[in-house]
């Protein structure tokens, strides 16, 4: 059997979230009469201290339409360059929304306040306007850091007196708050909008949630429709996003601790250069030179452990719910063989 740390979006549900979706009640959530889903999205607003929240069938599909509300064409986006709306998401912030991106050069994919007042732009006809900051937590590619609330509300004061919305993509929000032991009213209160995925740690098969404020939400309904987001009957998949919000978000503890034991292991073998530092449930490390990605991911999985290339000398883990203490084990044993 291989372990698979390519990525916590291969988790598959568990028999007793199976059990949830089949007993779901369903109607036609176009029509808003979808019990399951209505009652999906009333639990995660009132987890964020929001009125609203619409459930869509992606994060690139949250993050899309709450840069689509929150501009206009002309406008621009400032975030991190690591973002996940500018690497990951096709360039949708251009083709959907007509904005550019204004990217900073920020610490493991994060920003600070005196960054993004220097990079707010004078009002003159030539330029785009600055309207939106996009904040990711945890970061992706900056191998899973995560903000504190301390480390965010002065970039919340700033965007308040700049007049710049505020725009959290939290697709693995909820493995930084294991961590910090703050709440998501704490994160609700300081954020315009917030995406959150549960299909990745939370162990969803499908789906995420954009939360905001009644008219914002409002707006965004006509926009996933327009984007082909409308399903009809969701609640055997809202099903698994309550039993995922209910049962599998203090277990991300496991997950983030099984990262660090990996993280660790790479620490100290000679054929890695780097390792980012080790916040939450993703590795991210560089390998020296000559030795190229693709040649030990190929070994790696000789050896039944399966990984993903993220550059042409790097490679990233991402422990989840279907990893177990004797698969971290075994990962550490293999990185010892061909990387020590």
């Amino acid at each position: 059997m291989k372990i698979n740390l390519i990525s916590d979006t291969v988790t598959r549900p568990t028999p007793e979230m199976l059990q949830a979706m089949f007993a779901a009640e369903v109607g036609d959530d176009v029509f808003r009469a979808d019990p399951t889903v209505n009652a999906l999205e009333e639990k995660a607003a009132q987890l964020f201290n929001k009125p609203a929240a619409i459930f869509c069938p992606s994060g690139t599909m949250t993050n899309q339409i709450a840069i689509k509300v929150h501009t206009q064409p002309l406008d621009e986006v400032i975030c991190d360059h690591y973002s996940h709306i500018y690497q990951y998401e096709t360039g949708g912030y251009a083709f959907n929304s007509g904005v550019a991106m204004n990217l900073l050069q920020g610490t493991n994919g994060k920003i600070e306040a005196d960054q993004v007042a220097a990079a707010i732009k004078p009002l003159y006809d030539w330029l785009p306007v600055s309207k939106l900051v996009v904040l990711e937590n945890t970061c992706n590619k900056g191998g899973g850091s995560y903000y504190t609330l301390n480390e965010i509300l002065p970039i919340r004061d700033l965007c308040q007196r700049r007049g710049l919305k505020l725009h959290l993509d939290g697709a693995r929000l909820f493995n930084a708050l294991i961590e910090t032991e703050e709440t998501t009213q704490d994160v609700g209160d300081h954020f315009d909008s917030i995406s959150i995925c549960l299909s990745k740690g939370l162990g969803a098969p499908v789906g995420s949630l954009l939360i905001g404020e009644s008219e914002f939400i409002r707006q965004a309904r006509r926009f996933r429709k327009v984007m082909g987001g409308g399903m009809r009957q969701a609640g055997y998949l809202a099903a698994a996003g309550i039993y995922a919000l209910d049962h599998h978000v203090n277990r991300l503890k496991e997950d983030n601790d099984h990262a660090k034991l990996i993280g660790e292991t790479l620490e100290v073998c000679p054929l890695v250069s780097q390792v980012r530092p080790v916040k939450s449930n993703i590795v991210i490390f560089d390998l020296q030179t000559p030795h190229t990605a693709e040649k030990i991911l190929a070994r790696f999985e000789e050896k039944g452990v399966l990984a993903s290339a993220f550059g042409p000398h790097t490679i990233r883990f991402v422990t989840h719910l279907e990893v177990t203490a004797d698969m971290i084990a075994k990962t550490q044993k293999v990185i010892r063989e061909i990387l020590g």
